[in-house]
């Protein structure tokens, strides 16, 4: 497993996959070239289908110069590595080609190129022995360790003053996020709601209180990402808000250390990571199980070690955090990362101290483990249709979209023509 600074990329959203990484890549390329080159950049699958919601044209644009670089979008090609590619291409002025590249989006704001299969494909040294959580535990149980402290063991010394600057633009989003009113960007015209929320949750008693201020905390990520302002990938930018919410409200509530939230946060990486490696963290690729999904497991798990749970409690949340989002689809309304995305990270970091409360009040003893729920979301997310996995073809966003065209029941299912150029969208094709 890579460097938990793989897994807590500093950056800016709407995605980390369909914006991170384009930009990263396209940095890249350019960065190899001449002066005078001219670029041309053909996107596959998912990153074409929903790739003007999620700024995708921008971002590559803004890296490669808008006067010189030709997009080409194919949403009905789908490379066999992974839904989300790309090719940049360097042309001559004359419009030879001079070099060319096919990389990958992973999730999460990697970019790999293309050996055959993505996932071997990432340039970055692993860092961890270990690829399991199961292995984790016999290190926990055998040298009475904490899982925070598998980090310490086998990251490079700045690893603390990473996860101590994710923290930092952690709280700075959701203070900006709690200030901060007016629609979102984007066609939806979507109003923020986290500086209402929190209004609303301080006049509130119980648990009202309680998830008002976490829905609130939520809210507020979620929407700076949706503004394209600065987040952490946690593990994706999509799914920015649950890990930040559920850590602010804890270290607020119980008057925690900031040392305890980087132990948490350490905790957090080592849940985000196994699941990264072993299935994925790629709405395109498995839905969005595997972007809430695994932000709901990762905070589950550090909010059972801030409430001092064992270990083997920790991870029992994480397992549950995952269990309970098994299936979840990645269906963009208008391919923007608003609908359902932020109020999906608002209902998860509930759900997440919910299962951490669950599992503290248990002795930590469960039938299916960490590992195997892992598996079980990859293999689901393998299954899912690809209307599914963020192409807003199908789902809420199709529906959304026939219902706004005037047409309240389903006419038919979105074809392959129907996402040939996402620059002219059609009803039900849920592109901005």
């Amino acid at each position: 497993m890579q460097s938990l600074r793989e897994l807590y990329r500093i950056g800016y959203g709407p995605s980390s996959s369909h914006t991170m990484g384009p930009r990263s890549a396209a940095e890249s390329f350019c960065l190899e070239g001449a002066p005078r080159e001219r670029y041309r950049v053909t996107l596959y699958g998912s990153l074409a289908a929903t790739g003007k919601g999620h700024m995708t044209d921008a971002a590559i644009l803004d890296a490669l110069g808008r006067e010189r670089t030709e997009l080409l979008w194919k949403p009905q090609v789908v490379l066999a590595q992974h839904p989300n590619g790309m090719t940049l291409e360097a042309l001559s002025p004359q419009g030879d080609l001079l070099r060319t590249r096919t990389v990958f989006s992973i999730g999460g704001g990697a970019v790999v190129e293309d050996p055959g299969s993505a996932h071997e494909a990432n340039p970055s040294v692993p860092v961890y022995p270990f690829l399991s959580m199961e292995e984790v535990l016999a290190m926990a149980d055998q040298e009475g360790a904490q899982l925070w402290e598998y980090v310490d063991r086998h990251e490079e010394s700045g690893i603390r003053d990473h996860l101590a600057r994710v923290w930092q633009v952690m709280q700075e989003a959701i203070r900006r996020g709690l200030e901060t009113e007016g629609p979102l960007p984007g066609g939806l015209r979507l109003p923020r709601k986290a500086a209402a929320y929190y209004a609303r949750a301080q006049s509130a008693k119980g648990y009202l209180n309680v998830t008002g201020q976490l829905f609130a905390y939520a809210l507020a990520v979620s929407e700076e990402n949706a503004a394209c302002s600065q987040i952490v990938t946690a593990p994706t930018c999509g799914s920015a808000g649950v890990l930040p919410a559920v850590l602010y409200y804890l270290k607020k509530q119980n008057r925690l250390s900031d040392e305890r939230i980087l132990n948490a946060l350490a905790t957090a990486g080592i849940i985000g990571n196994i699941v990264k490696q072993n299935a994925s963290i790629s709405g395109a690729e498995v839905g969005c199980q595997g972007e809430v999904g695994t932000a709901c497991a990762m905070a589950a798990g550090a909010a059972a070690q801030l409430l001092g749970g064992t270990p083997h409690q920790i991870e029992y949340a994480a397992e549950m955090g995952m269990e309970h989002h098994l299936g979840l689809t990645c269906d963009p309304v208008a391919g923007l990362v608003q609908i359902p995305c932020i109020e999906r990270n608002a209902i998860a970091s509930v759900r997440a101290l919910d299962c951490a409360s669950y599992v503290l009040l248990s002795d930590g003893r469960h039938r299916i483990t960490f590992d195997e729920v892992v598996q079980t979301m990859a293999q689901t997310g393998r299954d899912m249709n690809e209307r599914y996995r963020e192409t807003s073809q199908g789902g809420l966003s199709f529906f959304h979209g026939r219902c706004h065209a005037g047409g309240l029941r389903p006419r038919k299912e979105p074809s392959v023509e129907d996402s040939e150029n996402p620059s002219e969208p059609s009803p039900g094709k849920g592109l901005d």
